[in-house]
């Protein structure tokens, strides 16, 4: 094939194209977003009264999600959006920085609601287009993490835990697919479980209107143990997998378990482990016990315990195993902290890093939504990846017989992919 080299140093570097595009691939996010009717839905759900920013909240709802489906993490950034014709790939009107700003601080607890009722409606959206798990199985990971700040004028940031300045939302993420199924946002001294409850009863009932018709289970890392959220998946109907506080009780519940009750189970190559069950407080309380083997042993040579409750039926081995899994969720939080906004909060408002934050989930879940409806694929992508081969490559729009036309890369890597997609999430219904 014919190439030739110049010599980048005598270049001259001109900002005059019209018609080029930054992030070509937005495209694919703007088909399904026009499919899914968020636009038409934000403007309906959302209603801020007589402020500032008020006005058609659907196109600046839709600027925010674009600019970070491009890798924004600040509102400035919404101005890459705004260069040559990328505005004409998105489907909607672009709004400026400052019009979004406006927007967000315009936000009250009560509009950060409605907000969160979009995300859920839309969730729904996508799962009745083929995105959701239907009558199938699904397992749910309960987690939090820190969205660190800089500065001493965010309003709820503080020290936690991890003594990291920030914020300490909620999430709750699907395991197959990584998607955010609920987000809330919290002050950053509020502990673990603090809300649990509340949130996975809005969680499952999210859920459920979605289409979820299946079985849902929940997993959790001790920071959540308690009875009341025990209570709430009993009532609920929800099969769970909760790692428990090792007190007292718990301790000598795990010395009652006879020795030969002990299965050895595949774990680590430079120890051994074995698993067994018991009841604790009428349900199953599932260990694992592992210690070091070879001349390491001297470290650490008696057994460390872990242990989880739960409702679910299964040879101990397999909860185990499946309750490691948990772990998913590190990568799911990871994805949507990673170059969509969630590594950071603009305002010094909470309300309206609270409308960030649950603004950044909707771009994360509209990348998964293009991989499971566009590309077919229902496992876990790296969402930098996504993004690279789909999203952030260059284009230029052209015009002729007043038909438009998006030139791309010629021999673009993964031109496949991005056809097959654009083929797919065109061809899906309008929900709108």
């Amino acid at each position: 094939m014919w190439s030739q080299s110049y010599d980048p140093t005598r270049f001259e570097v001109v900002f005059d194209d019209e018609h080029a595009v930054a992030n070509a691939g937005l495209t694919l996010t703007g088909v399904l977003a026009r499919r899914l009717g968020i636009e038409g839905l934000a403007d309906e759900m959302i209603h801020l009264g007589e402020v500032a920013g008020a006005a058609r909240p659907g196109r600046k709802v839709m600027t925010l999600v674009h600019s970070m489906v491009a890798g924004g993490d600040c509102i400035d950034d919404v101005e890459v959006l705004r260069s040559g014709s990328t505005a004409g790939v998105v489907g909607h009107q672009v709004m400026a920085p400052s019009t979004c700003g406006t927007f967000l601080r315009s936000f009250t607890f009560g509009h950060v609601r409605q907000l969160d009722r979009l995300f859920g409606t839309v969730l729904g959206r996508a799962w009745a287009a083929g995105a959701g798990p239907g009558d199938e199985p699904m397992t749910v990971d309960l987690d939090s993490t820190i969205c660190e700040v800089h500065g001493y004028q965010k309003e709820g940031a503080a020290y936690g835990y991890s003594r990291v300045l920030g914020y300490h939302p909620l999430l709750a993420t699907r395991a197959d697919s990584g998607e955010i199924l609920h987000l809330r946002a919290r002050k950053g001294s509020a502990g673990s479980g603090r809300g649990a409850q509340r949130f996975v009863e809005e969680t499952v009932a999210r859920l459920r209107r979605a289409g979820a018709a299946g079985p849902l289970t929940l997993r959790a890392d001790s920071g959540f143990y308690s009875w009341e959220l025990i209570g709430t998946c009993q009532k609920r109907g929800v099969r769970f997998s909760i790692t428990v506080n090792n007190n007292q009780a718990v301790a000598r519940a795990i010395a009652a378990i006879p020795d030969e009750d002990w299965v050895p189970i595949d774990y680590t190559p430079d120890g051994e482990a074995q698993v067994a069950e018991t009841l604790y407080k009428e349900l199953r309380l599932v260990v694992r016990r592992t210690r070091l083997t070879g001349a390491q042993a001297t470290l650490w040579p008696d057994w460390r315990h872990h242990a989880f409750i739960t409702n679910r039926p299964g040879d101990p081995a397999s909860l185990d195993a499946d309750h490691r899994q948990h772990a998913v969720c590190e990568l799911a939080i990871r994805d949507w902290k990673e170059g969509s906004g969630a590594i950071h909060c603009p305002s010094g408002r909470f309300n309206a890093n609270a409308a960030w934050l649950t603004l950044t989930a909707l771009a994360h879940n509209l990348i998964r939504w293009v991989t499971t409806l566009g590309l077919g694929t229902h496992g876990t992508v790296v969402a930098k990846t996504l993004r690279r081969h789909l999203i952030t490559l260059p284009g230029r729009i052209t015009r002729s017989s007043r038909r438009h036309r998006l030139h791309l890369p010629r021999d673009w890597p993964w031109q496949h992919q991005f056809l097959t997609a654009a083929t797919r999430l065109r061809a899906l219904p309008a929900l709108c």
